[in-house]
């Protein structure tokens, strides 16, 4: 059975009025969903750290701003927006004593809830609504009428009503004009989680090292196995991007195509598959989970040590000399540019 697309006939913005609806953490996601919500008719408040940067943003864009606990306990719709490592103290410390029984707990990341990490009152909705793209995307599309896909879940449903109050504020964040489709909180966690770690942040960037650290062993110079390693990815994932694997097909050569297809399985081949699997058990399980709640107590000092080898590599240095004779990539400069017609 296909999956049910919801759209903008399936929201009422009065699901969530009169309001307000209090944002609290002012970053990418939440400075865009404000604006979009406050565009939409919905009246808006931002929760933000008194004297912070956050507070000043939403300052600036028209909004009335207050403590994270005073937002809280104006509104009866919050948006906890704020990285996921921090829910749990903003939650204990000034959403969960300010709620009123019947209101509604927003999340745009299922983490929190979905590994305990905040235990909700049962006297309260709980929903996510998570758009797939970047702040400036969700504010960008909004803008000229068109909307970003998103996903949205039902943790818990006090009211009776909190599918409705899901899709309106989907509606009046430009999700269901882009269409937006139900899950759960586990699927919407552990998938997300999966995606960076094995295809989208991890799987990529270490599969680009790989093949530049192949090349430059083999003999070849940096500068070239940057180039084909890293430097033309962009335009794959694009043609990926707009139109799947179909399209890849249609914009490279015959002799890109076949080596896709007899070597591509010889690289992502079925130890590779096992260790996908992998990882996707250390996320079911709650194992990944608690090992970074750990490492967040303890201060990071692990995390803080890989992400500074991982930006010392040396395909790193060669990027940024090779970089700096890119006019397109330098700030002000316009970043587009054409199709490819092949990839050899």
């Amino acid at each position: 059975m296909p999956t049910t697309i919801y759209t903008d006939d399936d929201a009422s913005p009065e699901a969530i009025k009169p309001g307000p609806i209090a944002i609290i953490g002012y970053g990418s996601q939440g400075r865009a969903h404000a604006r979009n919500l406050r565009d939409s008719g919905h009246d808006v408040i931002v929760g933000a750290r008194p004297g912070g940067k956050a507070e000043r943003q939403a300052q600036t864009d028209g909004f009335k701003t207050f403590t994270p606990a005073e937002a809280a306990k104006q509104a009866s719709f919050i948006a906890l927006l704020t990285p996921d490592m921090t829910h749990k103290a903003v939650y204990e410390a000034d959403i969960e004593p300010n709620m009123a029984p019947g209101e509604t707990l927003m999340v745009a990341h299922g983490f929190s809830i979905h590994y305990g990490q905040i235990r909700p009152r049962a006297d309260i909705d709980v929903i996510l609504v998570a758009p797939k793209g970047p702040g400036d995307l969700v504010r960008r599309e909004y803008e000229i009428g068109r909307g970003v896909p998103s996903l949205f879940a039902i943790h818990q449903d006090a009211s009776g009503h909190a599918k409705d109050r899901a899709l309106a504020y989907c509606a009046g964040n430009g999700g269901t004009t882009g269409g937006a489709i139900e899950t759960t909180f586990a699927e919407e966690t552990e998938t997300d989680l999966f995606g960076e770690q094995a295809v989208l942040c991890g799987g990529a960037t270490e599969l680009v090292t790989a093949g530049y650290e192949t090349l430059v062993q083999a003999g070849y110079q940096p500068e070239i196995a940057y180039f084909e390693c890293l430097h033309e990815l962009k335009l794959i994932v694009d043609l990926l991007y707009e139109g799947g694997i179909s399209r890849m097909h249609d914009f490279i050569s015959e002799t890109a195509k076949y080596g896709d297809l007899v070597s591509g399985p010889r690289v992502i081949n079925e130890e590779t598959r096992a260790r996908m699997r992998e990882v996707l058990t250390d996320i079911q399980s709650g194992k990944f989970a608690r090992d970074w709640i750990i490492e967040n107590q303890a201060g990071k000092p692990q995390y803080d040590a890989l992400l500074r080898a991982d930006c010392e590599q040396e395909i790193e240095k060669t990027g940024a000399r090779l970089r700096e004779r890119m006019a397109w990539l330098q700030p002000g400069a316009n970043a587009g540019g054409s199709k490819p017609e092949a990839a050899e």
